[in-house]
């Protein structure tokens, strides 16, 4: 088997030693880290991916695979670091104020690193302020806010609104998901996006970059 595609059905089967083991191997056989990165370790990750959203798999092999998935990422981070070699963009990922919920926005986290993103995480409870202020200084070029309770919606409305003041909106793009959250909601408050999963929020965030990108 190609050591590429057995990286790919390793990460799937959650053998975090094993991809760790192979993917230190495709680097010894000169392979290039992006390949290894895309082919193996994201392109593992993107039908474990398809598999949740289509419920063949549950959330403890996703989590299992994404196990796998870091344990390759870190042999390759170095290599990357080597050669300057960006990540495909920057996400600032968070729970909103007075929200402590955080299974949904984590597995959306997890979906975002397994398609190369660079995402920072600033964990629950997380005020306007924090988002607008992480994403500035990060240059992140999306914010992906979740929100479990409706009483903590309006707090989205808030950061949509922060950006609008700081004049950001067009340069930072706000993607928003949770339980009560609709596509109705998202398009009330102004947010660019809204991801009704975690597959769907990562297809959601490579959109708004593409769109960034070409503005």
């Amino acid at each position: 088997m190609d050591i590429l595609k057995e990286i790919s059905v390793r990460l799937q089967q959650g053998d975090d030693e094993r991809v760790c083991e192979l993917t230190r191997q495709a680097v010894e056989k000169k392979v290039p880290p992006r390949a290894i990165l895309d082919e193996g370790l994201i392109g593992g990750m993107n039908i474990i991916g398809e598999r949740y959203k289509a419920h063949e798999i549950f959330l403890p092999q996703v989590l299992l695979a994404a196990k796998a998935m870091y344990a390759g990422t870190d042999v390759l981070r170095p290599l990357f670091v080597k050669e300057g070699m960006p990540a495909i963009g920057k996400v600032v990922i968070g729970s909103v104020q007075g929200d402590l919920h955080d299974i949904g926005k984590n597995l959306v986290g997890i979906m975002l690193k397994g398609a190369g993103f660079e995402v920072i995480d600033l964990g629950n409870d997380v005020p306007p302020e924090r988002f607008v202020e992480t994403a500035e200084k990060e240059d992140a070029a999306v914010i992906g806010i979740s929100a479990l309770l409706t009483t903590t919606m309006p707090v989205m409305k808030r950061t949509v609104d922060l950006l609008e003041e700081k004049g950001l909106r067009t340069k930072i793009r706000t993607i928003i998901g949770g339980a009560p959250i609709s596509e109705e909601f998202a398009k009330q408050i102004g947010a660019d996006a809204y991801g009704y999963d975690s597959t769907n929020a990562v297809e959601s965030v490579k959109r708004l970059i593409m769109a960034n990108e070409s503005d």
